[in-house]
């Protein structure tokens, strides 16, 4: 991962990192595990396990800001990302965000979609390490791990997918529009999401 910004630029607040939100602060509160690696595995998990992916559970309705994704507890990878991004920063945890170049659904035929996860920095080890909690299902097994990435999605560059190497402290602007043009998820999801991130 690239990191060409300082540590700080990945605690801060913003529009879809809302953390001084009430709920993500009473959310946070409820985390009281003994060190902070601990925090973040349990941060991570309830994210992943708690928040259901919209499309897994065919909600229509596309939710955008942390604040949102925790009140309808469901967004697509995107969302998903924006609200571990707010847990983790509002417990002071940098916390970043990645995507990868996907086949939409498996094949190279079926064109290709970003998936966004997350990157978070161990403070105890002194690197990032990056985090998919977009939701495990059958084929889907992302764990918390800070040697091997345990991904939902593993990269078959035979098949175009790719990592982009960039660290973002913010959400791609490509992401944004795409999350704040549409209104129904499920169309988003299968002909709505972008093949390629800009520059």
């Amino acid at each position: 991962m690239k990191h060409e910004k300082s540590l700080n630029a990945y605690l801060q607040e913003s529009e879809y990192i809302n953390y001084s939100n009430i709920q993500i602060q009473d959310l946070i509160r409820s985390f009281k595990q003994d060190t902070e690696m601990e925090r973040i595995r349990a941060v991570f998990e309830y994210v992943r396990d708690e928040i259901d992916h919209s499309y897994d559970v065919k909600k229509q309705e596309v939710t955008r800001r942390a604040s949102e994704v925790l009140e309808k507890r469901h967004g697509i990878c995107y969302a998903k990302s924006h609200l571990l991004a707010a847990i983790l920063r509002g417990m002071d945890i940098p916390a970043g965000i990645c995507y990868q170049r996907l086949t939409l659904f498996d094949k190279p035929e079926d064109g290709y979609c970003i998936h966004a996860l997350n990157s978070v920095y161990l403070k105890d080890l002194g690197k990032w390490v990056r985090i998919d909690a977009r939701g495990n299902k059958e084929g889907i097994n992302a764990q918390f791990s800070i040697e091997e990435e345990q991904l939902a999605f593993p990269i078959r560059v035979e098949y175009g997918e790719k990592d982009y190497a960039t660290n973002y402290d913010e959400p791609h602007p490509d992401i944004i529009k795409t999350l704040e043009e549409n209104n129904d998820c499920i169309q988003m999801y299968q002909k709505g999401l972008p093949e390629e991130l800009s520059d």
